[in-house]
This record gives structure tokens, sequence and C-alpha cells, in this order.
């Protein structure tokens, strides 16, 4: 054969006896004309092998999909990819990362398609127009491929370092939901923290699922189950919430993570999100107990009322034709009646979204967003 090597012969270069050249000058010595390890990744064979190495990173599977809604962070973007590359710098299993720009109005999208460039398994979902965090959370879940998915703000106050050990206590604890417990929260106490906890005492009180802090961003899930959970509306706090409803709660844990003051842009919340969270509740209140079956809830209310109604008009029917008395202008009447017609209304409409539901819950698949665009890394730049 003669000197040199091809291509073609790499992966039986060790079996081959072949002249090579290396560091230490031209070999020709009949006892040793096999090339060493120490020869192959000093010629040609090296780019080949890191080819084929960045090609089998492509190929595995997708262990996590870090999941970043973003809107309005211009300023942010890079230092949130520089940190999360960094927090994953020794997670030694294939990851990616998807950036959900929710409409932003600034120049958000144009930092994040900066970044893919950088190396990473990277994916930027643009989304028609500003759908909400809970829509965005929802699309970049919809279009993760890791095993397991793990969601934080973009705003930099949560913090990527706590996601490989977020990781290793899921699996560890064997749970479907990991939920971060921002401990020494950096906001301010009336109107941040206050609401939060009135609010986490009324979701874990209404919904029996306890745990420090529902408004936690920084979340690990199992892929298999929060693909189970349509996401809508402003329901990203009660993500908990509506993963017991799937799974058992005792598979619902949490973990301390560190929390940081806002850096860049404006705070996206206010206490108005106080009063729409007490809405949301009742929603989720309602879905959880009602959602297969709302005829049970408006049904249960208008059997009451039919049964009070029923107990007045008795009263006065005795009164009338036993007693004697003058019915016509009295209130009682006029209460009894109007409960009649409201039981009427109640079961009737609890029929109609037995109906609406069953007609839902076979049909509707339409997603709570539009994605107008996806701009992912170039496969062959990809390594981890």
């Amino acid at each position: 054969m003669s000197p040199g090597w091809h291509p073609l012969l790499h992966s039986y270069i060790c079996y081959f006896p072949v002249r090579c050249y290396g560091k230490a000058g031209y070999h020709d010595n009949p006892g040793d004309r096999t090339c060493s390890v120490f020869f192959k990744k000093a010629l040609i064979l090296d780019p080949i092998l890191e080819a084929n190495r960045a090609e089998t990173d492509i190929t595995q599977p997708v262990e996590l999909s870090v999941v970043v809604p973003i809107y309005n962070e211009e300023e942010s973007v890079g230092p949130l990819v520089a940190r999360i590359r960094e927090a994953m710098a020794d997670f030694d299993k294939p990851w990616e990362l998807i950036l959900v720009n929710d409409g932003s109005t600034d120049g958000t999208l144009v930092s994040a398609r900066k970044e893919l460039g950088s190396g990473l398994r990277l994916k930027i979902v643009e989304l028609q127009r500003n759908f909400g965090q809970t829509a965005a959370m929802q699309a970049g879940i919809d279009l993760a491929s890791g095993r397991l998915i793990a969601t934080l703000d973009g705003d930099l106050q949560n913090d990527p370092r706590d996601i490989p050990a977020m990781v290793k206590a899921i699996e560890e604890r064997e749970l479907d939901l990991l939920v971060g417990w921002r401990k020494n929260r950096q906001d301010g106490l009336f109107l941040r923290k206050i609401p939060s906890w009135c609010a986490n005492y009324l979701i874990g009180k209404i919904t029996g699922v306890k745990l420090h802090d529902y408004g936690c961003s920084l979340k690990i899930y199992q892929a298999s189950i929060i693909k189970q959970v349509k996401l809508m509306g402003e329901m990203h706090r009660f993500i908990p919430a509506w993963v017991a409803g799937v799974v058992p709660s005792s598979r619902i844990g949490e973990m301390p993570v560190t929390h940081h003051a806002r850096q860049h842009g404006t705070s996206k919340y206010g206490i108005s999100r106080t009063f729409r969270v007490i809405l949301d509740l009742l929603s989720v209140l309602f879905f959880m107990r009602y959602k297969a079956r709302p005829g049970h809830f408006f049904g249960s209310i208008g059997l009451s009322a039919g049964g009070l109604s029923a107990l007045i008009l008795f009263y006065l029917f005795v009164d009338k034709f036993v007693f004697g008395n003058d019915i016509g202008t009295r209130p009682m009447l006029i209460v009894g009646v109007m409960l009649f017609l409201s039981s009427v209304q109640l079961i009737t409409t609890g029929i109609l979204a037995e109906m609406m539901a069953r007609l839902y819950t076979g049909e509707n698949d339409t997603p709570p967003y539009i994605v107008r665009k996806v701009f992912e890394q170039d496969r062959t730049d990809v390594s981890h």
C-alpha cells in the first residue's frame, strides 16, 4: 500500500500495515508497520473523528430541553444564553435550548438570532403576536424534543446553574415535576412577596398540592407528563395543580433555588396580578373538579335552588288552601318562583355544558398560539 491515508480506511486503519508520517518523522520499520493511536491522531484522521463525534451528538436523543419564554428582554437575551451555556457546560448528555419570542416589540428577536451561530443546539420560536407567558411556554413545550423539560424566565432572575442539580434531583426522587422554591426571593415586599404568599396559600388550600412557591418559573418536568397538560390563559402559575390532575401529588416536589434581582428591563407584573390570580384560581378549581362533568357543578346548584323553591311554594300552598291566607302580594311567592326558574336554567346549562365538554375533549386540538417562524441552529454547527 502506498504511503499516506485514505478517508475510507479510517475505520480499519489499525489492521492494515501502512507507512505513515507523525511528529517523530517517517517510519519504515518492517517490524512496526502499523500506525499507533499517537500517529493516527496526528494525521488526517483527527478531523474525521471530530466530525463523526459531532454527528453522533446530533443523532443521539435529546435528554433535556430548556424552554425560555421571552418578551421585550433585548438586553437580557445575550447574558441569558451565556449563563445557560456556562451552567450546562458539565452536563454530559445532549440538551437543547428553546427561546420563545412572545411578540416582543423591541430588538429581542434580533438579539436572540445572534446566538444561532454560537454552537448551541438552539431553536428560536417567533410567535405571531403577544399571546402571554402561558401560551409562549406551551409553544416551547410542544416543540421540545427532550425526555426532560426545564422552564425558566428570561429576565435573569432565575439562575440556570440550578438546572443540573434539579435534573439530578427529579431523577433521584422519582418525580414527574420538580418546582423551584425562591426561598430568598429578591422582589418587593408589598407588590410581589405578600400577594405571592397569599396566592400560594390559597392555591395549596384549594388544590391540595402543598408548595411554598407556585409562581417560580424554574421547573423541571418529565416531558411525557407535561405534554398531557394543555396550558391556556394565564394558567402557568397553576401548573402543579394541572399536573396533579394527571399524576398523584406525591410525584410533585420542590427544591430551593437561587433568585436574583432584575438587572435589565422592567417587570411585567403588578398588584393587578393578584386579582387575576383569584379569578384564575376559581377557574382552576372548576376545571380540576368538574372539567369532565360540568353538569354536576351546574346541576348541584340547580337542584339546591329547586329544592328550596319547592319548600317555599309548598309552604305557600298550605298557607293559601289550608289556612285561607292571601299570598298574592307576599315577597316569598316571588322568591319561590325565581328560585324555580333559576333551577330549570341551571340544570339546562349543566346539560349543555356536558355536551360541549364532550365535543371539546374529542375534537379540539387548536393550540393557544400561532407560530410565525422557527429559527434553528444549523445542524452542521451543532456539537451539544
